[in-house]
C-alpha cells in the first residue's frame, strides 16, 4: 500500500466530548487534501443481563437526532487512561441503578472510522444487583428491560438504530444465546 503523510494537523474546534481537527494530508498520487478528524477519548458500554436473561435497556433524549433513543448503558470515559471496565461499571451504575457482580469484554467498536476515532468498548454485565441511579443534571433517563429477542425484532425493525447498542446485542446473542455458550 502507497503511504499516507500527514504534512498538518490543525485544531479547529474544542468541544466539551470531542475536539474538531483539520488535517493536511499527502496522499498516494503526490496530491493535498483536506481531512476532517473528529477526536474523542473513547467509551464503554454494557449489555447489563438480568437473572431472568432480560437486558437492562435506556431510554433517552439524543439532541442529534431530536428524539428519544433505547440503548444499552454507555458513557464516555472520564480520560483516555481510564480502563474501559471501569467506565463501563460506572455507567452502568449512574445510568440504571445497578451494579454487576461480573463484567466480561464482549467487542470493541469504532463508530465512525471516516472521520472519528472513537472506539467503545463493549461488556457483557452479570450478577446485577441493586444500586442507586446517579444521573448527571442533564440526564433523564428511563430504565426498561426487553428480551433478547424483542430487541432484535426492534433492529430488524429499524427501531433501534444506535451503533453500539446493535452491536451489543447482536454480538452478545450470537455468542451466548445462537452460540449456545453460557448467559
Amino acid at each position: 500500500m502507497e503511504e499516507f503523510k500527514r504534512i498538518k494537523r490543525e485544531l479547529v474546534a474544542k468541544g466539551a466530548i470531542i475536539d474538531y481537527y483539520q488535517d493536511t494530508m499527502q496522499i498516494p498520487n503526490g496530491n493535498i487534501a483536506k481531512w476532517d478528524l473528529i477526536d474523542h477519548k473513547g467509551a464503554a458500554a454494557a449489555v447489563a443481563v438480568r437473572e431472568d436473561g432480560k437486558l437492562l435497556m435506556v431510554r433517552q433524549y439524543r439532541n442529534a437526532l431530536e428524539r428519544e433513543t433505547l440503548e444499552i448503558p454507555a458513557g464516555g470515559l472520564n480520560s483516555r487512561t481510564e480502563p474501559t471496565d471501569e467506565a463501563a461499571r460506572r455507567e452502568l451504575e449512574e445510568e440504571t441503578g445497578y451494579v454487576c457482580g461480573s463484567l466480561e469484554l464482549l467487542t470493541s467498536i469504532f463508530t465512525t472510522v471516516a472521520f472519528c476515532n472513537e472506539k467503545i468498548d463493549i461488556y457483557v454485565a452479570r450478577n446485577l444487583r441493586p444500586g442507586k441511579q446517579r444521573l448527571d443534571e442533564d440526564e433523564f433517563i428511563n430504565v426498561e428491560a426487553y428480551t433478547v429477542e424483542e430487541l432484535k425484532q426492534m433492529i430488524f425493525q429499524c427501531r433501534i438504530q444506535d451503533a453500539k447498542t446493535i452491536c451489543g446485542i447482536l454480538t452478545y446473542a450470537a455468542k451466548y444465546l445462537e452460540g449456545g455458550q453460557k448467559h
